[in-house]
């Protein structure tokens, strides 16, 4: 038993270095603005020529197993469509997350975001069955509308947070939600669809 995980000790060790490399090559080939960051597994990026994508210092992620094995593990997903941004704030963590912009999506500085976690600034096709008959007409009726993560806020794992949506400061969405309208600051909203469950006054206490 002390062996195997001394042997593991050291592979964990190498292989989180060569994660490290391989992912600053990408961040950096793909032109996106990064400052310090940590990461276990390497993420999946497909960043369009004119995509905008930044990622504030102190970024932590975890892909797949190794970092964050809390069940349905993939890659981190990083999908910056043309003319689209994504920024990622100061002192973020994330694990197994799926951030799709096909607009804009905005996440602030110290934010938490669960395993499993997609966010999507876009329907990805058209409302209209017609339209989705034929791929060039499905695509240029899609709705897409800017998703903005205010400071502070913990997303629960495996929720979904779609097109159009601000979750205000400090709030909390609960695992699993699916979050389809605005959330003030500072409260905790849950469910499918998501509804309000509580207002947060301090670290220790909450009121209905």
């Amino acid at each position: 038993m002390f062996i195997y995980k001394g042997i593991r000790a050291i592979y964990t060790k190498f292989a989180l270095m060569f994660h490290h490399l391989v992912t600053w090559l990408l961040l950096y080939s793909n032109n996106i603005q990064f400052k310090r960051f940590s990461t276990s597994g390497i993420p999946y990026l497909s960043i369009s020529r004119d995509g905008q994508f930044s990622i504030g210092a102190n970024f932590r992620m975890h892909n797949g197993n190794m970092g964050n094995p809390i069940g349905r593990p993939q890659r981190c997903v990083f999908t910056v469509g043309k003319g689209a941004s994504l920024s990622i704030g100061k002192n973020v963590g994330l694990s197994s997350t799926a951030l799709v912009a096909h607009q804009n999506i905005k996440i602030g500085d110290n934010v938490k975001i669960g395993a499993g976690v997609c966010i999507y600034d876009t329907d990805f096709h058209a409302l209209d069955a017609k339209h989705r008959m034929n791929s060039a007409t499905d695509f240029k009726n899609k709705k897409s509308k800017e998703v903005i993560i205010e400071d502070n806020v913990f997303i629960g794992a495996h929720a979904t947070i779609l097109k159009g949506v601000r979750v205000g400061k400090n709030s909390i969405v609960g695992a699993c939600a699916v979050v389809t309208k605005e959330i003030p600051p500072n409260e905790i909203w849950g469910g499918n669809p998501a509804i309000f469950i509580k207002k947060i006054i301090n670290d220790e206490e909450s009121i209905c």
